[in-house]
């Protein structure tokens, strides 16, 4: 039924952070139009928390090791806010180039399996992967064979009865 989850990040300046998701973090994205990019993410997740009211909504990116990730956003020249071990994992704030900042954590809770999603766009990409890489290794086999040197035939031995 769900096959996605959309999120949208309002900005204050959407070119520069674009910029930022798509050289600094490298999200695979699409130009939908006029340089309007719509970013492509790995599994996601969502959790329901209890509150007062329920009107409100957060977008926390994971990573697999926050050290690392606040480390390689230094060398970027971009802002992290000291990592906080929370129990559920370790956070931190990013401050993207508008500005605005979002949270980034190496969750320690457990996490659900990503869900696969079964349809006939993702039955056709997976045919299309599939024959893209019959073709490659058949290009591969052919420049192999063109590159091998050719085998010397043995000759059949003639038997001599004495």
């Amino acid at each position: 039924m769900i096959i996605g989850a959309h999120s949208i990040l309002y900005s204050r300046n959407a070119e520069a952070d674009r910029a930022f998701l798509r050289d600094v973090l490298k999200l695979p994205h699409v130009d939908v139009g006029e340089g309007w990019l719509i970013f492509g993410l790995p599994p996601a997740e969502i959790a329901m928390h209890p509150a007062d009211e329920g009107d409100t909504q957060a977008l926390y990116l994971m990573c697999a090791d926050i050290e690392a990730f606040a480390a390689a956003m230094a060398r970027e020249s971009l802002a992290c806010t000291p990592r906080q071990n929370l129990g559920w994992g370790v956070l931190t704030e990013l401050t993207l180039p508008s500005g605005a900042k979002v949270g980034v954590y190496e969750p320690r809770h457990a996490r659900p399996k990503a869900v696969k999603v079964k349809g006939k766009k993702n039955k056709k990409a997976a045919k299309k992967a599939k024959d893209a890489a019959e073709k490659k290794s058949k290009k591969a086999k052919r420049a192999a064979k063109k590159e091998a040197p050719k085998k010397a035939q043995a000759r059949p031995r003639k038997s001599v009865s004495k």
